[in-house]
């Protein structure tokens, strides 16, 4: 059985890590490169580099960017914003990325994703839509970086890219972005009954509960959050160990793992009781080599 991927999101504006909330407003972080280094150590199992700018001001990707955080993994990169071709892929390919997140020209050319996955193979084309609440009970995508409206379902989309040879869908609740509300599981559903291929879900992780909520709908392969990384060092190692604790496979491959802990409900590794603290005092844990 397959592992259940956790994915952590890097959402960069005009050249600078940021926590996106909604899609329009945006708290700088600091560098991607070194936000890059850091999550590659924490033992997150994929990274997603979104540069936001790109598609909003028509700029194709930038080479000596992905270069410059693809020098930082060892894990896979997955490069998005700004890809309108094959040669853009190509591009970012060579700078580094696994794999290339295609949105605003998969949805207004679907044979971009059809072309790439040729010459590239499927499993190196992301066919990613953004989508929000329509105010009637369903949803509509939108392109350009969530500026646009399109008037179309995501279910309608996801299928059209399928059978145009993406490899995955990502799926980004615009309306759950920075809300740390959990994911949209209607629209996650909408999606997952629509296709085949694997499925990325991303927009509203606040707990650790929902990345588990996210990982139980089927046809989920993995959960990716931005924000929710952003700030602590140990959160991709503790929301593994929660994914874990909650029946979801996962890949830890660290002794630092919690997988020991209890959690409190805050999604806070709880604190071990006095007698667990003492037997620590004793134990010998070897270097570990990364």
């Amino acid at each position: 059985m397959l592992r259940t991927r956790l994915i952590a999101c890097i959402v960069v504006k005009d050249g600078i890590a940021v926590q996106s909330i909604g899609f329009n407003r945006f708290l700088p972080i600091g560098s991607p490169a070194i936000l890059a280094e850091n999550l590659n150590r924490w033992g997150v199992d994929e990274i997603l580099l979104q540069d936001i700018s790109k598609p909003r001001n028509g700029e194709t990707p930038s080479i000596f960017f992905i270069r410059s955080v693809a020098a930082e993994c060892l894990i896979p990169l997955t490069a998005a914003g700004g890809v309108k071709s094959v040669d853009d892929v190509r591009d970012a390919v060579f700078s580094g990325a696994d794999k290339v997140a295609i949105n605003t020209a998969a949805i207004e050319d679907p044979k971009v994703i059809e072309t790439s996955a040729e010459r590239f193979g499927a499993q190196c084309i992301v066919a990613s839509i953004d989508a929000k609440e329509d105010g009637s009970g369903g949803y509509e995508v939108f392109t350009h970086a969530g500026s646009k409206a399109t008037g179309e379902a995501p279910d309608i989309v996801a299928k059209r890219l399928e059978d145009h040879g993406a490899g995955e869908i990502l799926i980004n609740a615009i309306h759950r972005d920075g809300s740390k509300q959990g994911y949209d599981l209607k629209l996650i559903k909408q999606v997952t009954k629509a296709v085949m291929i694997p499925v990325i879900v991303c927009g509203g992780v606040g707990h650790p509960k929902h990345f588990v909520e996210g990982a139980k709908v089927d046809g989920v392969t993995a959960v990716a959050a931005a924000n929710f990384f952003s700030f602590t060092e140990h959160s991709v190692l503790t929301a593994k160990a929660y994914l874990a604790q909650n029946g979801i496979g996962m890949r830890c491959d660290t002794y630092a793992d919690y997988q020991g802990h209890q959690f409190e409900e805050s999604g806070r590794v709880a604190k071990p009781s006095e007698k667990d603290l003492a037997k620590l005092v004793f134990q010998h844990y070897p270097e570990e080599v990364i």
